[in-house]
């Protein structure tokens, strides 16, 4: 079994509070500071997880530089008091970033019980079948 140190616990609980104070930032109309305290906490969240050195060698990424500038200067606009372009342009910075991710996290949250069921739904599931790709077919 994997051995979870305790900055990594510490990281999923900042992720996970940048994730909802980000959800709380939309839902309270763009709030700035609500967003700005989220993507503090996702990106601190993210360096516990994997480790300052990783973290700084995945934003760094030369194929991955359009991506970063932009969920970067995202952030920077959200800051500046501009949430709503702000958080357009993070979005796209994480799309580009993340997009990898994509088909390992839905093949996940497939085998939750709820979220598989609530992923199976007639129009949700071609949604996920399109983020997940080619990831689910490999396993014959």
């Amino acid at each position: 079994m994997i051995e979870v140190t305790d900055f990594q616990k510490i990281g999923v609980g900042l992720a996970g509070f940048g994730v909802a104070f980000l959800f709380l930032g939309v839902v309270f109309l763009f709030d700035t500071g609500l967003l700005a305290i989220g993507n503090i906490l996702f990106i601190s969240g993210l360096s516990f997880v994997i480790g300052l050195e990783r973290t700084f060698k995945f934003f760094c990424q030369w194929h991955k530089a359009k991506g970063s500038l932009s969920f970067f200067c995202g952030i920077l606009i959200v800051l500046f008091g501009y949430p709503k372009i702000g958080m357009l342009i993070e979005c796209y910075g994480f799309i580009a970033l993340f997009s990898g991710f994509f088909p390992v996290a839905i093949n996940f949250l497939r085998r939750i019980p709820i979220i598989g069921t609530f992923l199976s739904l007639p129009g949700i599931s071609s949604i996920a079948e399109q983020m997940a790709g080619e990831g689910r077919n490999n396993i014959k």
